[in-house]
C-alpha cells in the first residue's frame, strides 16, 4: 500500500531534488574527469567502449560509479526497512546521509576525481531509490529518460482524449526534467567559479528538502511508497 499526504512525496520536494540531481551530474562530468553521477547508461556505455580498446584503466573508472549506484539503492532498501525511526522519516535520513557525503566530495581534490565521482554516484542511488513517486505517480530526481517517457505517454494521451488530468500529468514529467536542467545550468556555472566546491549547492538544496520534511512530517510506516 502506499502512504498518503506525506510531504517527502510532495512536489515541492521532488522539484528540490530534481534540482539536486542536474547539480550532482553536471559536477561530476564536468569537473570530475567527464563521468556521470546519474546516467548509468552512459558509463556503461563508455566502460563497454573501453573494454573493446583494451584501455582497463579507463574502463574502470566508468564502472565504479555504476557499482557505487547500486550500492546506494541497496543501503536505501536497508534504511527504509531496518531504522525504525521515532521522530524522522525514513527517507530524512537518507537525505542526511547524502549530505554528508557530499560535503565530504567537495573537500576531495582533482587527483582523487574516481572516488569523489563514486561517492557522488553512491549519493545518487540513494536518492533514486529513496524518492520514487510523487501522489502515485512514479517519478525519478536524478534521471530524465524515465521523466521523459511518462510525460509524453500522457501527453499523448491528451491529445487522444483531451482530458485535461492528462496534460497535468504530463506537465509535472517536464516540469521535473526542466528542473533538473536547471540545476545543471547553475551548478555550470558555480564550477567556473568555486571548482570541487561547488558541489555544495546541491548539499545547500538536501538541506532545504530536509527541512521542508522536517516542518511537515511523514507518518511513519514499514510499507514502501
Amino acid at each position: 500500500m502506499t502512504d498518503t499526504k506525506q510531504m517527502s512525496e510532495s512536489i515541492p520536494i521532488y522539484m528540490i531534488l530534481a534540482l539536486s540531481g542536474g547539480c550532482m551530474d553536471a559536477y561530476s562530468y564536468l569537473n570530475r574527469g567527464r563521468v556521470f553521477a546519474n546516467a548509468q547508461t552512459g558509463n556503461m556505455l563508455l566502460f563497454g567502449v573501453n573494454c573493446a580498446d583494451r584501455n582497463i584503466s579507463d574502463a574502470l573508472r566508468y564502472l565504479w560509479p555504476v557499482l557505487a549506484f547500486a550500492a546506494g539503492i541497496m543501503l536505501s532498501d536497508l534504511i527504509r526497512y531496518k531504522i525504525q525511526p521515532q521522530r524522522l522519516h525514513w527517507r530524512q535520513f537518507s537525505v542526511m546521509l547524502e549530505m554528508a557525503v557530499l560535503f565530504l566530495v567537495c573537500w576531495l581534490p582533482q587527483d582523487l576525481n574516481s572516488p569523489a565521482n563514486v561517492l557522488t554516484s553512491f549519493v545518487c542511488g540513494l536518492q533514486v531509490e529513496s524518492f520514487r513517486s510523487v501522489h502515485g505517480n512514479a517519478m525519478a530526481t536524478t534521471m530524465c529518460i524515465g521523466n521523459l517517457r511518462s510525460g509524453t505517454y500522457y501527453l499523448g494521451q491528451y491529445f487522444r482524449n483531451r482530458n485535461a488530468a492528462w496534460i497535468r500529468k504530463a506537465a509535472l514529467y517536464y516540469g521535473m526534467i526542466l528542473f533538473f536542467v536547471l540545476g545543471a545550468v547553475a551548478e555550470s556555472f558555480l564550477i567556473r567559479l568555486f571548482a570541487e566546491k561547488a558541489i555544495l549547492l546541491s548539499v545547500s538544496l538536501l538541506m532545504t528538502a530536509f527541512l521542508l520534511m522536517l516542518s511537515h512530517p511523514d507518518t511513519p510506516s514499514p510499507r514502501r511508497s
